[in-house]
Protein backbone atom coordinates (compact mmCIF):
# COMPACT_ATOMS: atom_id res chain seq x y z
CA UNK A 1 0.00 0.00 0.00
CA UNK A 2 0.71 3.26 -0.75
CA UNK A 3 0.73 6.70 1.32
CA UNK A 4 1.07 9.60 -0.08
CA UNK A 5 3.65 11.52 1.67
CA UNK A 6 2.90 14.67 4.58
CA UNK A 7 5.31 17.04 2.84
CA UNK A 8 6.40 17.73 -0.28
CA UNK A 9 9.72 19.31 -1.42
CA UNK A 10 9.04 21.39 -4.67
CA UNK A 11 12.87 21.49 -6.46
CA UNK A 12 12.74 23.82 -9.28
CA UNK A 13 14.83 22.16 -11.98
CA UNK A 14 15.18 25.42 -14.18
CA UNK A 15 16.50 27.02 -11.29
CA UNK A 16 18.79 24.63 -10.72
CA UNK A 17 20.14 24.46 -14.36
CA UNK A 18 20.42 28.51 -14.60
CA UNK A 19 22.37 28.58 -10.84
CA UNK A 20 24.79 25.84 -12.85
CA UNK A 21 24.88 27.99 -15.95
CA UNK A 22 25.66 30.98 -13.93
CA UNK A 23 28.81 29.66 -11.95
CA UNK A 24 29.72 27.99 -15.22
CA UNK A 25 29.53 31.54 -17.07
CA UNK A 26 31.81 32.94 -14.15
CA UNK A 27 34.03 30.01 -14.19
CA UNK A 28 35.49 31.21 -17.54
CA UNK A 29 37.61 29.27 -19.22
CA UNK A 30 37.26 26.79 -16.16
CA UNK A 31 34.89 23.41 -16.55
CA UNK A 32 32.25 23.46 -13.92
CA UNK A 33 31.35 20.43 -11.93
CA UNK A 34 28.89 20.34 -9.53
CA UNK A 35 28.78 18.69 -5.57
CA UNK A 36 26.03 16.65 -5.45
CA UNK A 37 26.90 15.15 -1.85
CA UNK A 38 24.63 14.70 0.99
CA UNK A 39 21.97 13.45 -1.19
CA UNK A 40 22.50 16.86 -3.69
CA UNK A 41 22.62 19.02 -0.59
CA UNK A 42 18.97 17.68 0.97
CA UNK A 43 16.78 18.19 -2.56
CA UNK A 44 17.77 14.32 -3.92
CA UNK A 45 21.49 13.60 -5.53
CA UNK A 46 19.84 11.78 -8.53
CA UNK A 47 17.33 14.42 -9.34
CA UNK A 48 19.74 16.89 -8.94
CA UNK A 49 22.85 14.67 -10.90
CA UNK A 50 20.19 13.74 -13.56
CA UNK A 51 18.92 17.70 -14.18
CA UNK A 52 23.06 19.02 -14.01
CA UNK A 53 24.15 16.19 -16.75
CA UNK A 54 21.12 17.26 -19.30
CA UNK A 55 22.33 20.61 -19.44
CA UNK A 56 25.73 19.69 -19.47
CA UNK A 57 27.89 19.30 -16.64
CA UNK A 58 30.60 16.30 -16.56
CA UNK A 59 32.23 16.06 -13.21
CA UNK A 60 29.89 15.44 -10.12
CA UNK A 61 31.29 15.20 -6.65
CA UNK A 62 30.02 13.01 -3.47
CA UNK A 63 31.81 12.27 -0.22
CA UNK A 64 31.45 8.45 0.30
CA UNK A 65 31.14 5.46 -1.96
CA UNK A 66 27.73 4.87 -1.09
CA UNK A 67 26.71 7.97 -2.23
CA UNK A 68 28.82 7.02 -5.28
CA UNK A 69 27.03 4.10 -5.81
CA UNK A 70 23.98 4.98 -5.42
CA UNK A 71 24.59 7.65 -8.12
CA UNK A 72 26.14 4.21 -10.42
CA UNK A 73 22.98 3.61 -12.64
CA UNK A 74 23.39 7.38 -14.02
CA UNK A 75 27.15 6.80 -15.73
CA UNK A 76 28.42 9.88 -14.82
CA UNK A 77 31.63 10.83 -13.98
CA UNK A 78 32.51 10.77 -10.21
CA UNK A 79 34.76 11.32 -7.59
CA UNK A 80 34.82 10.41 -4.18
CA UNK A 81 36.12 12.94 -1.64
CA UNK A 82 36.21 11.29 1.06
CA UNK A 83 39.26 8.69 -0.49
CA UNK A 84 39.86 5.39 0.10
CA UNK A 85 39.52 3.62 2.74
CA UNK A 86 40.71 -0.28 3.30
CA UNK A 87 37.10 -1.14 3.15
CA UNK A 88 36.40 0.88 -0.12
CA UNK A 89 38.69 -0.92 -2.39
CA UNK A 90 36.33 -3.17 -4.10
CA UNK A 91 34.29 -0.97 -4.58
CA UNK A 92 36.91 1.75 -5.95
CA UNK A 93 38.21 -1.04 -8.15
CA UNK A 94 34.81 -1.43 -9.60
CA UNK A 95 35.33 1.51 -11.46
CA UNK A 96 31.65 3.58 -11.64
CA UNK A 97 33.96 6.35 -9.88
CA UNK A 98 37.62 7.71 -9.11
CA UNK A 99 38.68 7.90 -5.15
CA UNK A 100 40.13 11.45 -4.09
CA UNK A 101 43.23 10.06 -2.43
CA UNK A 102 43.86 12.13 0.56
CA UNK A 103 46.55 10.16 2.83
CA UNK A 104 50.26 8.36 2.11
CA UNK A 105 48.03 5.43 3.15
CA UNK A 106 45.59 5.34 0.43
CA UNK A 107 47.93 6.21 -1.92
CA UNK A 108 50.28 3.16 -1.04
CA UNK A 109 47.07 1.77 -0.82
CA UNK A 110 46.01 2.33 -4.21
CA UNK A 111 49.33 1.32 -6.10
CA UNK A 112 49.63 -1.63 -4.21
CA UNK A 113 46.10 -2.65 -5.41
CA UNK A 114 46.23 -1.79 -8.71
CA UNK A 115 44.52 0.84 -9.16
CA UNK A 116 44.13 3.37 -11.87
CA UNK A 117 42.75 6.55 -12.85
CA UNK A 118 42.47 8.73 -9.44
CA UNK A 119 42.09 12.29 -7.90
CA UNK A 120 44.44 13.79 -5.06
CA UNK A 121 43.17 16.04 -2.59
CA UNK A 122 46.33 18.29 -1.40
CA UNK A 123 46.43 20.46 1.51
CA UNK A 124 46.91 23.93 1.51
CA UNK A 125 45.97 25.23 4.57
CA UNK A 126 42.08 24.10 5.41
CA UNK A 127 43.97 21.37 7.62
CA UNK A 128 41.28 18.54 7.21
CA UNK A 129 41.68 16.43 4.52
CA UNK A 130 44.74 16.16 1.72
CA UNK A 131 48.35 15.40 1.30
CA UNK A 132 50.68 18.09 2.20
CA UNK A 133 52.56 20.25 -0.78
CA UNK A 134 56.06 19.06 0.84
CA UNK A 135 54.70 15.60 0.53
CA UNK A 136 54.13 16.25 -3.09
CA UNK A 137 57.15 18.23 -4.02
CA UNK A 138 59.27 15.12 -2.77
CA UNK A 139 57.25 12.36 -5.16
CA UNK A 140 54.83 11.33 -3.19
CA UNK A 141 52.46 11.05 -6.29
CA UNK A 142 54.95 10.43 -9.15
CA UNK A 143 54.07 8.17 -11.58
CA UNK A 144 50.26 8.08 -10.35
CA UNK A 145 47.27 8.57 -13.48
CA UNK A 146 45.49 11.63 -11.55
CA UNK A 147 42.76 13.22 -13.45
CA UNK A 148 42.57 15.81 -10.96
CA UNK A 149 44.59 17.27 -8.16
CA UNK A 150 42.41 19.24 -5.74
CA UNK A 151 42.47 21.28 -3.10
CA UNK A 152 39.86 23.38 -0.82
CA UNK A 153 39.65 26.86 0.65
CA UNK A 154 39.25 27.20 4.19
CA UNK A 155 37.91 30.95 3.68
CA UNK A 156 36.70 32.12 0.34
CA UNK A 157 33.33 33.09 1.49
CA UNK A 158 35.66 36.04 3.26
CA UNK A 159 38.33 38.23 1.77
CA UNK A 160 41.24 37.49 3.74
CA UNK A 161 44.72 36.94 3.00
CA UNK A 162 44.30 33.43 3.54
CA UNK A 163 43.12 33.05 0.15
CA UNK A 164 45.70 34.62 -2.10
CA UNK A 165 48.35 32.17 0.27
CA UNK A 166 46.09 28.80 -0.58
CA UNK A 167 45.85 30.06 -4.34
CA UNK A 168 49.81 30.49 -4.00
CA UNK A 169 50.21 27.48 -2.85
CA UNK A 170 48.10 25.49 -5.08
CA UNK A 171 49.43 27.24 -8.08
CA UNK A 172 52.49 26.11 -7.19
CA UNK A 173 51.99 22.47 -7.85
CA UNK A 174 51.50 23.16 -12.05
CA UNK A 175 53.66 20.84 -13.21
CA UNK A 176 55.07 18.73 -10.33
CA UNK A 177 52.72 16.03 -10.73
CA UNK A 178 50.99 14.19 -13.70
CA UNK A 179 47.70 15.61 -12.69
CA UNK A 180 45.74 16.36 -16.39
CA UNK A 181 43.19 19.35 -14.23
CA UNK A 182 43.86 20.92 -11.34
CA UNK A 183 40.75 22.41 -8.69
CA UNK A 184 40.70 24.78 -6.07
CA UNK A 185 37.23 26.86 -6.19
CA UNK A 186 33.98 26.08 -4.67
CA UNK A 187 30.89 28.44 -4.76
CA UNK A 188 32.56 30.74 -2.91
CA UNK A 189 36.28 30.26 -4.68
CA UNK A 190 34.52 31.14 -8.44
CA UNK A 191 33.52 34.55 -6.95
CA UNK A 192 37.11 35.17 -5.78
CA UNK A 193 38.21 35.08 -9.50
CA UNK A 194 40.02 33.89 -12.42
CA UNK A 195 43.15 33.12 -10.36
CA UNK A 196 41.49 30.46 -8.10
CA UNK A 197 39.58 28.70 -11.21
CA UNK A 198 42.39 26.82 -12.45
CA UNK A 199 41.11 23.98 -14.75
CA UNK A 200 37.55 22.72 -12.77
CA UNK A 201 35.26 24.54 -10.01
CA UNK A 202 33.50 22.58 -7.85
CA UNK A 203 30.32 24.56 -7.20
CA UNK A 204 27.66 22.96 -4.21
CA UNK A 205 26.05 25.62 -2.58
CA UNK A 206 25.25 27.87 -4.73
CA UNK A 207 23.76 25.55 -7.06
CA UNK A 208 20.60 24.99 -4.83
CA UNK A 209 19.71 28.93 -4.34
CA UNK A 210 22.50 29.50 -1.77
CA UNK A 211 24.44 32.68 -1.65
CA UNK A 212 28.34 32.06 -0.76
CA UNK A 213 29.51 35.29 -1.05
CA UNK A 214 27.27 38.69 -0.82
CA UNK A 215 28.28 39.99 -3.89
CA UNK A 216 27.30 37.04 -5.77
CA UNK A 217 23.60 36.91 -5.12
CA UNK A 218 22.26 38.53 -8.37
CA UNK A 219 22.05 35.33 -10.73
CA UNK A 220 21.43 32.91 -8.04
CA UNK A 221 17.71 31.69 -7.98
CA UNK A 222 15.83 29.68 -4.78
CA UNK A 223 15.83 25.99 -6.09
CA UNK A 224 14.02 24.35 -2.32
CA UNK A 225 10.36 25.23 -1.60
CA UNK A 226 9.15 22.70 1.14
CA UNK A 227 5.37 22.23 1.26
CA UNK A 228 3.47 21.66 4.21
CA UNK A 229 -0.14 20.28 5.03
CA UNK A 230 -2.59 21.85 7.15
CA UNK A 231 -3.61 19.71 9.87
CA UNK A 232 -6.73 22.18 11.62
CA UNK A 233 -7.34 24.94 11.43
CA UNK A 234 -8.67 27.05 14.35
CA UNK A 235 -9.89 30.08 16.28
CA UNK A 236 -7.44 30.87 19.06
CA UNK A 237 -8.91 33.66 21.19
CA UNK A 238 -7.24 36.54 22.45
CA UNK A 239 -4.99 35.99 25.35
CA UNK A 240 -4.34 32.94 24.96
CA UNK A 241 -1.16 31.16 23.99
CA UNK A 242 0.05 28.37 21.62
CA UNK A 243 2.77 25.81 21.32
CA UNK A 244 5.28 24.62 23.60
CA UNK A 245 6.34 27.17 26.54
CA UNK A 246 3.47 29.40 25.89
CA UNK A 247 6.02 31.82 24.10
CA UNK A 248 3.17 33.20 21.68
CA UNK A 249 0.29 35.12 23.08
CA UNK A 250 -2.72 35.97 20.75
CA UNK A 251 -3.17 40.07 20.81
CA UNK A 252 -6.54 39.38 19.17
CA UNK A 253 -9.09 36.58 17.53
CA UNK A 254 -6.21 35.20 15.69
CA UNK A 255 -6.87 32.34 13.09
CA UNK A 256 -3.96 29.52 12.93
CA UNK A 257 -3.46 26.34 11.05
CA UNK A 258 -1.31 23.93 12.64
CA UNK A 259 1.09 22.63 9.85
CA UNK A 260 2.53 18.74 9.40
CA UNK A 261 5.76 19.93 9.55
CA UNK A 262 8.61 20.48 12.30
CA UNK A 263 12.15 20.25 13.50
CA UNK A 264 12.19 16.38 12.62
CA UNK A 265 11.54 17.42 9.07
CA UNK A 266 14.85 19.93 9.38
CA UNK A 267 12.64 23.12 9.58
CA UNK A 268 14.79 24.13 12.29
CA UNK A 269 13.60 25.18 16.04
CA UNK A 270 15.62 28.68 15.44
CA UNK A 271 13.13 29.70 13.13
CA UNK A 272 10.08 29.94 15.85
CA UNK A 273 8.41 32.83 15.71
CA UNK A 274 10.62 33.95 12.31
CA UNK A 275 9.75 32.06 9.93
CA UNK A 276 6.78 32.25 7.45
CA UNK A 277 4.51 30.56 4.96
CA UNK A 278 2.94 31.94 1.84
CA UNK A 279 0.31 31.35 -0.03
CA UNK A 280 -0.27 32.91 -3.33
CA UNK A 281 2.07 35.98 -2.19
CA UNK A 282 0.29 36.45 1.53
CA UNK A 283 2.54 36.09 4.12
CA UNK A 284 1.69 34.18 6.92
CA UNK A 285 4.09 34.00 10.31
CA UNK A 286 4.74 31.22 12.17
CA UNK A 287 3.62 31.38 15.93
CA UNK A 288 5.64 30.21 19.15
CA UNK A 289 7.93 27.58 19.16
CA UNK A 290 8.84 25.24 16.11
CA UNK A 291 7.95 21.67 17.49
CA UNK A 292 9.10 18.15 16.13
CA UNK A 293 6.29 17.67 13.89
CA UNK A 294 4.30 20.75 13.70
CA UNK A 295 4.34 24.49 13.46
CA UNK A 296 1.60 27.13 13.38
CA UNK A 297 0.80 30.06 11.17
CA UNK A 298 -1.20 32.85 11.66
CA UNK A 299 -4.13 32.51 8.58
CA UNK A 300 -6.42 35.13 9.50
CA UNK A 301 -5.37 36.97 6.38
CA UNK A 302 -6.58 33.75 3.94
CA UNK A 303 -9.73 32.53 5.30
CA UNK A 304 -10.31 30.23 2.68
CA UNK A 305 -7.54 28.13 3.74
CA UNK A 306 -8.62 24.89 5.71
CA UNK A 307 -7.79 21.15 6.40
CA UNK A 308 -5.66 18.95 3.51
CA UNK A 309 -4.55 22.25 1.99
CA UNK A 310 -1.10 22.50 1.34
CA UNK A 311 1.36 26.17 2.09
CA UNK A 312 4.45 26.86 0.62
CA UNK A 313 7.36 27.80 3.20
CA UNK A 314 8.94 30.72 2.48
CA UNK A 315 12.54 28.92 2.53
CA UNK A 316 15.22 31.53 0.92
CA UNK A 317 18.02 30.36 2.41
CA UNK A 318 20.02 33.51 2.52
CA UNK A 319 16.90 35.46 4.57
CA UNK A 320 16.01 32.21 6.72
CA UNK A 321 19.87 32.01 7.77
CA UNK A 322 20.58 35.82 8.79
CA UNK A 323 16.81 35.46 10.75
CA UNK A 324 17.93 31.81 12.23
CA UNK A 325 21.47 31.93 12.71
CA UNK A 326 21.31 28.49 11.21
CA UNK A 327 23.56 28.12 7.71
CA UNK A 328 22.45 28.03 4.16
CA UNK A 329 23.96 24.73 4.16
CA UNK A 330 22.27 23.15 7.23
CA UNK A 331 18.80 24.84 6.44
CA UNK A 332 18.96 22.65 2.99
CA UNK A 333 20.72 19.21 4.08
CA UNK A 334 18.55 19.29 7.27
CA UNK A 335 15.73 18.44 5.40
CA UNK A 336 14.22 15.07 6.24
CA UNK A 337 12.86 11.87 4.67
CA UNK A 338 9.38 12.80 5.12
CA UNK A 339 9.23 14.98 2.17
CA UNK A 340 8.46 13.78 -1.27
CA UNK A 341 10.82 15.02 -3.61
CA UNK A 342 10.05 16.10 -6.77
Amino acid sequence: MEIPAPLRLRVDRDALVSNWQAMDRMSGTAACGAAVKANGYGLGATLVAQTLAGAGCRDFFVANWAEALALAPLGLTLSVLHGLRAEDMAAAMAGFARPVLSTPEQVARWREGGGGACDVMVDTGINRLGVSVQAVADGLLDGLAIETLISHLACADEDVPMNARQQAAFAGLKGRTRARRMSLANSAGIGLGADYHFDLTRPGLALYGGIPRPDMAGPLRQVARPEAQILQRRLVPAGETVGYNATWTAPADTEVAILNLGYADGYRRALSGLGAARADGVVLPVLGRVSMDLVAVDVTARPDLAEGDWLAMDYDLAAASAASGVSQYELLTGLGQRFARG
